[in-house]
């Protein structure tokens, strides 16, 4: 037994070695951890337990059969971020560059069949040289199995990327599949086809960092969702977003009672929205004031910055927030806004989050080019998105509510379970401004005096529509509240609405319209 349990010792410490000390090095050279090192500092110190540390690949073609692949490249395994269960692989790019042969790829789909089975979240941090060529056809259908995988974890279990090296052809389909893709900056790039085969193509030069870096996939693309400084600041990210989210579909998200008073009141609140309704201000003051502690987790912060989302805390449970940002193109929906928005939205309700949505936008974002892009299919993720959710639904519209963009807003039109309003509210078809122009343009063009026309006849219109209480009126909205009281009625709300059932009509799945 002695021997052979020495003989176990070495065939371990070979697979702990990974690629031995010269590539660790190099790896270290580059700012870069090891993929053991990024595990153990991802998850609870003494929590990881590996799974597969022995597969070796079976290639024999094109020098193959004389390649050591310690751990075949990857390791996979179980552990536990804050006291609960994730399955997890790493990339291990001192082996084969991290290459993606057939075993690599057989051990990732059993830890994501693992992590169905079990229900927990998966995390896959991506650091690969990409196909292992020798392996050809092999290496594309362990791709293959990957997607298909997380296509049908997709709303089952919480699917986390994390790209903190190269990632380049198919292998980015796996994280573009995935709920939520972290980026490090500085390392890690991803892109379908490098510069190399660009230059060749079409003779455009560019660097592997203006491609596809980090900065461009969280704020051009919208690709990543999460865009770090460094590997431990990413890994830190990881952790605080799966305290917001349920282990899988079937569960509830944490609660977590930080000790602040849900009936706390804020009597300067009122003081963060501007006297001029055309004048801007930063959402995010207002949600900080709302949540929890003021802790709010802002997801896809550099793109598509004229609409906000992101995870908090209400009365200690998590809720996920979507708002207008008149800090940018004064708040108004555009393409991009709408697909980030959808998206988000899908998620949390796929995972049982709350939504909270604090409307004040003006309309959709006019231009040719937008219309030409496809504003009304991507505008229309948005109403499907928020008419799909069966998750409690709570609307605060704290200034402008104009047209088709008050409806896309989350109003009580696409089924929102409670909407509040600010005094500050307006809700009409349009501006007052335009309105006025296009209701009373006769009155305005006979008048002696046009300009005070138009000036009385925009006020008119403000005292007749651009207020909350017609909508009110209607039981569009079912209060008109303080700001100083809005975090106690959400408070209330939310507690009321947890309880809320709600069937849609028997189908295979809808046909969003992507």
């Amino acid at each position: 037994m002695e021997e052979k349990l020495k003989e176990l010792e070495e065939r371990r410490a070979k697979v702990l070695a990974g690629g031995g000390p010269k590539r660790v090095a190099a790896q270290h050279a580059k700012g870069k951890m090891t993929a053991r090192e990024r595990i153990e500092m991802l998850l609870d110190p003494g929590t990881f337990v590996e799974l597969d540390a022995f597969v070796e690949h079976r290639a024999t073609e094109l020098g193959m059969d004389k390649i050591d692949a310690p751990g075949e490249g990857v390791v996979t395994g179980y552990g536990m971020i804050n006291g609960r269960n994730v399955c997890v692989f790493a990339q291990d790019f001192t082996v084969i560059g991290g290459s993606l042969g057939e075993m690599h790829a057989a051990k990732i789909c059993k830890v994501m069949d693992l992590a169905v089975k079990i229900g927990c979240p998966l995390i896959g941090i991506n650091d690969s040289g990409g196909a292992r060529i020798q392996e050809g056809v092999d290496a594309l259908s362990g791709y293959g199995e990957i997607f298909y995988r997380n296509t049908l974890a997709s709303g089952v279990i919480p699917q986390i990327s994390v790209i903190m090296g190269p990632c380049a052809g198919g292998a980015v389909y796996s994280p573009a599949l995935t709920d939520f893709v972290f980026m490090t900056e500085g390392s890690s790039n991803m892109f379908i086809t490098g510069p190399q085969v660009i230059k060749a193509v079409t003779g455009e030069d560019v660097s592997p960092e203006e491609l596809g870096g980090a900065r461009i996939h969280s704020e051009v693309s919208g690709v990543a969702h999460f865009s770090l400084p460094d590997e431990q600041s990413t890994l830190e990210a990881i952790r605080k977003l799966l305290s917001y989210l349920p282990q899988n579909n079937i569960e509830d998200p944490p609660l977590i009672d930080i000790g602040d008073d849900p009936t706390r009141t804020d009597d300067s609140i009122a003081d963060l929205m501007p006297d001029s309704p055309n004048k801007p201000y930063d959402v995010r003051d207002i949600i900080i004031r709302l949540v929890d502690a003021g802790d709010f987790f802002e997801v896809q912060p550099g793109y598509a910055k004229n609409i906000v989302t992101g995870f908090a805390r209400l009365a200690g449970r998590s809720i996920g927030i979507i708002a207008n940002q008149p800090k940018h193109l004064a708040g108004v929906l555009d393409i991009n806004a709408s697909d980030k928005a959808a998206r988000f939205i899908r998620f949390c309700d796929a995972f049982n989050v709350p939504l909270l949505t604090l409307s004040d936008t003006a309309g959709y974002l006019p231009g040719v080019e937008q219309e030409h892009g496809g504003v009304i299919r991507h505008g229309a993720k948005l109403l499907y998105a928020y008419s799909e959710a069966s998750v409690p639904k709570i609307t605060v519209i704290l200034r402008k509510a104009y047209g088709g963009a008050y409806i896309a807003m989350c109003s009580r039109h696409l089924a929102a379970d409670q909407v509040f309003a600010w005094p500050t509210a307006e809700i009409a078809v349009m501006g007052p401004e335009g309105a006025a122009n296009i209701i009373f343009k006769k009155e305005i063009e006979e008048s002696a005096d046009p300009e005070a026309t138009r000036k009385e006849k925009i006020e008119e219109y403000k005292r007749s529509f651009a207020n909350p209480y017609k909508a009110a009126a209607r039981g569009y909205v079912d209060d008109v509240i303080d700001p100083a009281h809005t975090r106690m009625r959400l408070s209330n709300a939310l507690n009321t609405l947890l309880g809320k059932r709600q069937s849609l009509p028997s189908r295979k799945h809808g046909n969003i319209p992507v």
